[in-house]
């Protein structure tokens, strides 16, 4: 059968894309990889819906490059449950979009060679369920490269560069970025805590109390005189009776 699709990237970008088989693999729909199979030669299950049943295959995929532009998809797999088997080989070219350079069209055309359920459906339900997973294929592709580009889609420096040169936002709770004025002026508070931390060690810093509108807020006072008056009153009034004693005693020895 021939079946084309389309891709919304570059054809160099699609074409690194298919060159990696385990890419390749995941973006087949019903296809689950083994979680030891091999990058270069994945593994796994393969669900694949002929009309209104499912087969199972268990199988492995491998991809060969084949010039700038032709790419040899080769897979075989067993069912799962019964003796029936299949082999594909799929060539697909790539070529730029007519009217769009940042499209790719792939165009697919390959041969299946099967045994057992597979070979019992009718070549129409085959053919339908074959262009079926080309087109949700390429949708799993486009989905896949926009979540997880290729590296040669970044022309320029490295992702590790620029992931450095990256400006980091200060913390939000730094006294220093605070600004209260239209031109970046900081504010007073900000100007103490600059010249206050000048020469400072770290350890001081760190265990330094909090300074302007972060300082915090001071006891009222009236509490700690409401304290005081309530401990006086009692020594007052000791010191009072103490003295009427003292004044009788005196009184009777005269």
């Amino acid at each position: 059968m021939e079946h084309e699709v389309y891709v919304p990237f570059p054809v160099e970008t699609v074409r690194q894309a298919l060159a990696e088989p385990e890419r390749v693999a995941r973006c087949i729909p019903g296809c689950q990889l083994d979680a030891d199979a091999d990058p270069g030669t994945p593994g796994g299950r393969l669900r694949l819906r002929i009309g209104s049943s499912t087969i199972t295959y268990r199988g492995t995929l491998t991809v060969t490059l084949r010039g700038a532009d032709t790419v040899l998809v080769e897979a075989s797999g067993m069912e799962s449950r019964g003796d029936g088997s299949a082999e594909l080989s799929l060539t697909v070219r790539l070529a730029a979009g007519p009217d769009d350079s940042a499209t790719t069209v792939l165009s697919c055309a390959g041969t299946v060679t099967s045994t057992g359920r597979l070979a019992e459906a009718t070549t129409q339900a085959a053919e339908s369920a074959g262009r079926r997973v080309l087109d949700r294929f390429a949708a799993n592709l486009a989905a896949d490269l926009t979540d997880t580009p290729p590296e040669t889609q970044d022309s320029g420096a490295p992702a590790t560069a620029a992931l450095f040169d990256t400006e980091v936002p200060p913390p939000s709770l730094d006294p220093l970025t605070d600004t209260d004025d239209q031109d970046g002026t900081p504010p007073a508070e900000a100007a103490h805590a600059r010249r206050t931390m000048i020469g400072r060690s770290a350890e001081e810093v760190d265990h330094a109390p909090p300074r302007g509108r972060y300082a915090p807020v001071p006891a009222p006072q009236s509490a700690t005189t409401s304290a005081t008056l309530r401990w006086a009153a009692p020594a007052a009034a000791l010191a009072l009776a103490s003295a009427v004693v003292v004044g009788r005693v005196l009184r009777r020895r005269r």
